[in-house]
């Protein structure tokens, strides 16, 4: 079971990260998933991951999602990845910086009937904010 979830995991990462596939959503996560660290002002389930997913394609049009971990135990998957990309595009009412950044994050998802049914994540918005020079320095 554990290699089959993450089959499906890695699928996500694949198809919706790197290859901005919006499509596999309806296909790959379930009718009542659940984002638990979603972003407040976006819708539930899978219409508010696509969103999410849509606001950072278009903030960062060239992203690069890479997955250095991908560990699973039951019905969960843990994904360490690391995002890199230019910004070009708003982000948060962010204007367009053009500056190169560098991303770390790990998500947890749990699968139930072959499809993401929930998520967690935490990824290092403090670092992004930094790099974009919109966040001083810690201690700055």
């Amino acid at each position: 079971m554990s290699e089959e979830n993450k089959a499906i995991s890695k699928k996500v990462y694949e198809e919706v990260w790197v290859k901005g596939n919006l499509d596999v959503v309806d296909e790959l996560f379930a009718d009542d998933y659940v984002n638990h660290n979603q972003p407040p002002n976006l819708p539930r389930g899978k219409e508010g991951f696509k969103r999410m997913s849509r606001m950072y394609q278009s903030a960062f049009p060239n992203m690069k999602m890479v997955v250095e971990d991908l560990l699973a135990d039951g019905d969960r998957v843990i994904t360490r990845w690391v995002s890199t990309g230019k910004h070009a595009g708003e982000f948060n009412g962010i204007p367009a910086t053009g500056k190169d950044v560098r991303v770390t994050g790990i998500s947890i998802d749990r699968i139930a009937g072959g499809k993401v049914a929930e998520s967690w994540g935490e990824f290092d918005l403090a670092g992004l904010l930094m790099q974009l020079g919109v966040a001083p320095p810690p201690g700055g």
